[in-house]
Order: structure tokens, then C-alpha cells, then sequence
């Protein structure tokens, strides 16, 4: 594994001095901020090519000049997995693309991935300094999506360094973010890696979860190869705790076990009609349009494709789900969110793309109760009119019912995006595993430990719902720990050795 310089180190180096004697701060805070190239909402909004075009290599050399590269770049403590965000924009700065691509692939497993769906906005970009200044903060996510897909369009794809290997196996429970990010990390540090997967697809979420005109599946697959060129085995169809056991994976040899079986168990709001046919989660309906084609047809099990579709939420799922149910040919497809727009959770770049591909927004309304046909499908919806009161425990606004003012509009299709809850199937089959009410498995913050010695943790089965970025944070950390933790029992077996 090789030695990455410090940030000072790097910032030292001359070419970056010459860089910033080139431009004064003030012509550097004098450019506007680069927009993303974007597709014609009304094409788009027919089909799953990927929305956002990425940058021109002039667009970004241009947006990489208003990078001041700050001698105490306030960005990095916003990035959950620590990329020397100045070091790979310099890099641009100087149209080395591929150096700035292998800056990121240091400490990042998945740049192409976070380029496109990481809340920058809400992480490194909201520490740019930048935004002290009252001006928009550097692109940093259009930039790291720019260096990635580069590398990858150049056909240089460069395989990041890895020790020797140590003979020591290590098993990850799920190929989601949080898997990979830990798979990436252990690889490089010499470990022999296995990933089992429950499903026939590795990505995990990335796959299932994410639409293509998001997301695109080649790109989540040229990632997951680069983790196949450093050694990282992955086996799909095995269910850990059905498939195999806790106890199995000690028989073959397995000395660390790292959970990322995420939180695939879908919320309802537990209101009349939930059960009727057309009423179903945004997990369900979207694994099945994502991972099996359903929309397709030559699907062996289709998914039904409403024209009046109802999407209760104000997530990035629930955007995901109402923008594919246009794709799907919805003529009315709306958003019901208990919430003002304000509070709503989504990334201000999805509620933009949802709104200019027609979605409509009912916010301020909450369904009490479906209603359904003689054949049991749902047919209409009652919603209860809301307001704003008083803070909750989130710091948002709750919603309070406004009296007698309900309303019953028509739907053929519901998709409930109200949250998500740990997969219980690994809290169950690992006994001895402290576990939250939640149903979350209960680790150390600084080292995902959890009450099992050999068995870590990260991503949504710790937090019960996050981002790809904070998952990818747990999966360095708990790779980090356990890397310590086994080289330390290491040393304790070699002195006992020596001393018998």
C-alpha cells in the first residue's frame, strides 16, 4: 500500500506555487461557477439516458481556476472519506486528468459514483471558502466526476497499489457502498477480501436503487472491476445468516467479518388501504424497473405502469420513483410530501430535474386512506391538508394537520418512500450482536466495532438510512480498525511465540 503525501506536502510541490502565482485570488473569485450540461427535460423524461452530460475539459480547466488552494482546505473536513479535494483539482488546473484521477482512487473506491450522487452541496462543497465569501462554492463533485470519467474514457484505468498479500481472509456482508468502500481499502492493505452478496447483481443499492438516467450501470460496473484487479472476490446468491452461517465463515477461515447488509426493509405509514393492489414501496418498485427489467416488455413479471402515480416522500428515493414512473409513461405523476418544499430532504438538483420533467409537487399534504375498486387496486387517494408548527426533534417544522380540510383526488398506482429499516436478517443470525430499538447494529463511532470482536459494521444497518458518501466513511474506518486490531493480535501471537 503506498504512502500518500500530506496535504502540505503536495501543496508545496512547485508546480502548484506556479499555479497559484499564475492567477490572483481575485481573478480566481471573479469566475462563475460552471453549471452542469443537462439533457432536454422533455427528452429525457422518455427514456433513461443519464441527465446530467458531465463537463467539457474547458469547462472544467475553467472551474478548477477558482480553486485558491487554501493552505487549510476547509473542504476536506467535509468529504466522509478524506480525498485531498485541492490536490486532485490542481491536478485539472494543469490538465493532468489522469494524476487527479489517481489522487481520488487514494481514498475513494467509487469516484465516478460520488461524482454523480454525493450531496456535495451538503459535504465539501459547503466548507469551500468560497461560500464565505457569499459566492458559489467550487464545483467539487462535477470535478470528480470529470477526473473519473477521463481515466475511464482514456482506457487508462489505473489499479491502485496494494501490499503484499498477508494470507489473512476477510469476509464483507453486502456489495453496497459501504461494502465496497471497506473491500477497496482492506485489498490495498494485503488482506484477502471476499464480498457475498444476497442478490444476482453486485452494487448493492448503486444497482437497485439508483435509476440509470442517475446512475448508469456501466459506470457503478467499471468500479467494481477496478476492485476485481486489486484481488477483491465477490460471490452473489449467498445469503449470510441463510446461505451460510456466522459459524461457517470461522470453519473457512475467515478472521474479520465486516456487515454492510444496509436497510432494506421498507416503511409504511400504516393507513387504510395500504394492502390494495397498486400500493407499493419505493424499495419494491424500484428494485424491480432497476435490477429485473420489470418495465420491459418481455418481463416475466412486469411492473404494473400507472398513469396517475402518487409518490408519498420528499427523499432521493422518492424522486428516483417519480421520475421514473414519467419514464414509465405516467401522465400525472405527483409528489406528496407532508413538508413545505423547504424541508424536503432531497438533493436541490433532483427536486429541480423532477420539476422541469413535469412532476407535480403536493407538498403540504398527507394520505390518511386508499381507496379501491371492486377489484381491489387502488383508485383513489384522501389527503389531509397541512401546516407548518412548531420545530421537532429533526430542527424541521412539523407538520400539523389543518381541520377539515381533506380531499380525494384519483391515483392507479401509490409508492411509499417514507423510509427504510435495517434488514433484521444478520442481527438474527449473529448472536451476541448488540442491537439498537431501531434494529441497527450497535458499533463503536471511531472504530465500527461491534459487541462480536471479529465483526464490524458501517452504512445503513449502523445509521439506518444514509448517504452513499457516509456509508463509504464507515466502511474506511471499520477497514482502518480492523486492520490495527489484526496486526495487533499479530503482534501479541509472535511474542507469546517467541517466548515459548
Amino acid at each position: 500500500m503506498e504512502t500518500i503525501p500530506t496535504v502540505a506536502e503536495r501543496r508545496a510541490e512547485s508546480w502548484r506555487e506556479e499555479l497559484r502565482q499564475g492567477m490572483k485570488a481575485k481573478e480566481r473569485t471573479a469566475i462563475h461557477r460552471v453549471e452542469m450540461n443537462e439533457l432536454d427535460p422533455d427528452y429525457r423524461s422518455h427514456n433513461n439516458e443519464e441527465v446530467n452530460q458531465g463537463l467539457t475539459e474547458e469547462q472544467a480547466l475553467r472551474e478548477a481556476q477558482r480553486c485558491l488552494d487554501c493552505v487549510t482546505p476547509t473542504c476536506m473536513e467535509g468529504c466522509p472519506v478524506s480525498i485531498q479535494i485541492p490536490s486532485f483539482i490542481k491536478n485539472i488546473e494543469r490538465g493532468n486528468f489522469l494524476e487527479a484521477a489517481r489522487v481520488l482512487k487514494e481514498t475513494s473506491a467509487l469516484p465516478a459514483v460520488c461524482g454523480r450522487v454525493c450531496p456535495q452541496e451538503k459535504q465539501c462543497e459547503s466548507r469551500c471558502v468560497h461560500v464565505k465569501m457569499k459566492k458559489a462554492p467550487v464545483a467539487i463533485g462535477y470535478l470528480e466526476r470529470f477526473a473519473a470519467d477521463y481515466e475511464r474514457e482514456s482506457g487508462q484505468i489505473a489499479v491502485p497499489e496494494c501490499a503484499p498479500s498477508k494470507g489473512i481472509k476477510i469476509a464483507v456482508v453486502g456489495s453496497g457502498p459501504a461494502g465496497l468502500s471497506f473491500a477497496g481499502d482492506m485489498a490495498k492493505r494485503g488482506y484477502d477480501v471476499t464480498v457475498f452478496e444476497a442478490l444476482h447483481e453486485i452494487g448493492g443499492v448503486l444497482k437497485y436503487g439508483i435509476p440509470e438516467f442517475r446512475l448508469p450501470n456501466r459506470i457503478v460496473e467499471v468500479e467494481i472491476d477496478g476492485l476485481r484487479k486489486m484481488g477483491v472476490q465477490f460471490i452473489t446468491n449467498c445469503i449470510v445468516g441463510k446461505t451460510i452461517s456466522y459459524d461457517d465463515l470461522h470453519a473457512d477461515g475467515f478472521r474479520g467479518i465486516f456487515v454492510a447488509s444496509g436497510a432494506g426493509l421498507p416503511n409504511f405509514m400504516n393507513i387504510p388501504g395500504e394492502n390494495l393492489i397498486g400500493v407499493m414501496s419505493s424499495n419494491e418498485y424500484l428494485t424491480r424497473v432497476n435490477l429485473m427489467h420489470a418495465a420491459s416488455s418481455d418481463a416475466d413479471t412486469p411492473v404494473f405502469k400507472g398513469k396517475h402515480v402518487a409518490v408519498i416522500g420528499g427523499g432521493n428515493t422518492a424522486m428516483d420513483s417519480v421520475r421514473t414512473a414519467r419514464r414509465l409513461g405516467a401522465a400525472r405523476a405527483m409528489i406528496v410530501y407532508r413538508r413545505s418544499e423547504e424541508e424536503m430532504p432531497a438533493r436541490i438538483e433532483e427536486v429541480k430535474h423532477a420539476r422541469e420533467e413535469g412532476v407535480e409537487f403536493l407538498t403540504l399534504h398527507n394520505p390518511i386512506e386508499y381507496l379501491g375498486d371492486e377489484n381491489g387496486r387502488v383508485k383513489h387517494m384522501r389527503l389531509q391538508r397541512m401546516e407548518l408548527g412548531e420545530p421537532d426533534a429533526s430542527g424541521r417544522r412539523r407538520p400539523v394537520p389543518v381541520e377539515g380540510a381533506v380531499e380525494t383526488i384519483d391515483v392507479d398506482e401509490v409508492i411509499v418512500s417514507v423510509g427504510v429499516s435495517p434488514n433484521p436478517l444478520i442481527p438474527q443470525a449473529f448472536a451476541g450482536l448488540e442491537i439498537s430499538k431501531r434494529g441497527t447494529i450497535i458499533v463503536g463511532e471511531a472504530d465500527m466495532r461491534s459487541s462480536l470482536a471479529d465483526v464490524y459494521a458501517g452504512g445503513d444497518i449502523v445509521r439506518g438510512g444514509a448517504t452513499v458518501i457516509l456509508a463509504m466513511g464507515d466502511g474506511r474506518r471499520a477497514a482502518a480498525a480492523m486492520d490495527e486490531a489484526l496486526r495487533s493480535a499479530n503482534r501479541e501471537l509472535n511474542v507469546k511465540s517467541s517466548l515459548s
